[in-house]
């Protein structure tokens, strides 16, 4: 399979400016995603951006710029997809094709090298259409959240779960859609406009790196596991500054 990593990475946003810039153990976030994305099996991986500093950042760490995104790909409330559809087209029209594409997000920097070759591995096993990485919800599980009613009464809601207080393990399994995995054939993007399309399979991301930079906190909580013990994370001890 030729598989396209695109990075998506615009230079506006909200809770943390310039977030794909900032610098966490003397790399940036769009560094970390970099870093496992030139070492996987991707055909090729090019920056989608707006942002001039973040272009010129981007060439200096390895990654192709071939263009510049178009300004009005680049707003906060810009979906994904035309954005991944804008690279497609852009790329095909110089001659390129994929079969798939792998989104990238700086703003999960805890995604490994072996997360990108094995969900390629599993879209070529199976045929699906797209897989997306996930993580057990844990001890927030849906079942134990409530609605407020417009006083403030704690409401339950049609999956509460039986009774107060059951068991975690009795519950059944949910997972939260992670960030660090978005690989989807190429088809399924151009011709059926999604991201997910019918056939989604799951690759499983562990707690201790579902990390999506989000809020500042979110900056602080990288840093702490990075420096606790970066030997968690294969690949990273090597590149941290």
């Amino acid at each position: 399979m030729r598989v396209l990593g695109i990075i998506t990475a615009r230079g506006g946003s909200k809770g943390i400016p310039r977030k794909n810039l900032s610098q966490v153990r003397g790399k940036s976030l769009l560094a970390y995603t970099a870093s496992a994305a030139l070492l996987s099996r991707l055909t090729r991986t090019v920056l989608s951006t707006e942002d001039p500093e973040i272009a010129e950042h981007g060439a200096a760490l390895g990654i192709e710029v071939p263009f510049m995104r178009p300004v009005d790909l680049a707003g906060d409330s810009t979906p994904t997809l035309p954005v991944l559809q804008d690279v497609i087209r852009k790329l095909e029209a110089e001659g390129d094709q994929f079969d798939a594409v792998y989104t990238l997000q700086p703003t999960n920097p805890l995604r490994l090298t072996s997360d990108i070759d094995g969900s390629i591995e599993l879209m070529e096993r199976t045929g699906c259409d797209s897989v997306i990485g996930f993580s057990d919800v844990g001890e927030r599980h849906p079942a134990r959240m409530k609605m407020l009613d417009e006083l403030g009464r704690a409401i339950d809601p049609p999956f509460a779960e039986l009774f107060e207080g059951q068991r975690r393990q009795d519950l059944p399994k949910y997972y939260l859609r992670d960030g660090s995995v978005y690989l989807t054939r190429r088809d399924v993007l151009m011709e059926q406009n999604s991201i997910k399309g019918n056939d989604c399979r799951a690759w499983i991301i562990p707690a201790a790196r579902a990390l999506n930079i989000d809020e500042p906190f979110d900056l602080e909580l990288f840093e702490w596991l990075l420096s606790r013990d970066p030997n968690r994370f294969p690949g990273r001890a090597a590149v941290v500054a």
